[in-house]
């Protein structure tokens, strides 16, 4: 197994670390679990350019890699649901942003397989694929920045208020580009989907 799928085998291990961190309640716990979800993150960039660069793309990597990707931000996603548990607005945003994540995950994933399987072709991330990544990947790192910080400086409940309120309108921004996203790759692989066969 070459570098760039080590790094890829080493986000998926890193997943539920980083979820457990999450769920268990310990002090810090949401600032230990930042940490992991950045170096989790971080290897994601790592490991495509080295690939890239050293000519060590292989399909296990291009199968692997994506799944990585959807394993630890899906895990972010269940562990904001839980975390939000008791206030109602907060978590009712969160879920349904993030069975919009799911939904689109899915469908796209399925595309992906259909569009291969009828013409041998791969169907490339469109902007707006790369720049609901973006978003997802900024939404997700400042909620666990906000529940840090909430952890470790008492912070006016006003602020509080204020900075979640930032932070889910980043959560519904990416749930808007996933499915904007996800509507754009659809058309592009519309060729390729035919019921009848």
């Amino acid at each position: 197994m070459n570098v760039p799928n080590r790094l890829t085998m080493g986000r998926i291990v890193l997943t539920p670390i980083f979820m457990l961190l999450m769920l268990i309640e310990f002090k810090y716990h949401f600032a230990v679990a930042m940490v992991v979800f950045i170096v989790a993150s971080v290897t994601d960039l790592i490991d495509g350019k080295l690939a890239r660069k050293n000519h060590l793309v292989t399909d296990f990597g291009k199968f692997l890699d994506p799944l990585a990707d959807k394993m630890l931000t899906t895990a972010a996603y269940i562990g904001f649901i839980y975390t939000y548990r008791g206030e109602a607005v907060y978590s009712l945003i969160i879920t349904l942003v993030t069975f919009v994540v799911l939904f689109r995950e899915f469908a796209v994933s399925s595309i992906r397989l259909v569009s291969v399987s009828s013409g041998g072709k791969v169907i490339a991330a469109n902007i707006w694929g790369k720049l609901k990544t973006v978003v997802q990947m900024v939404s997700l790192i400042a909620a666990l920045f906000l529940n840090a910080l909430k952890d470790i400086i008492k912070l006016p409940e006003t602020l509080i208020v204020s900075l979640e309120i930032i932070v889910l309108s980043l959560f519904v921004i990416s749930g808007v580009l996933c499915i904007l996203s996800g509507i754009i790759y659809l058309f592009g692989a519309k060729e390729y989907i035919n019921p009848s066969k």
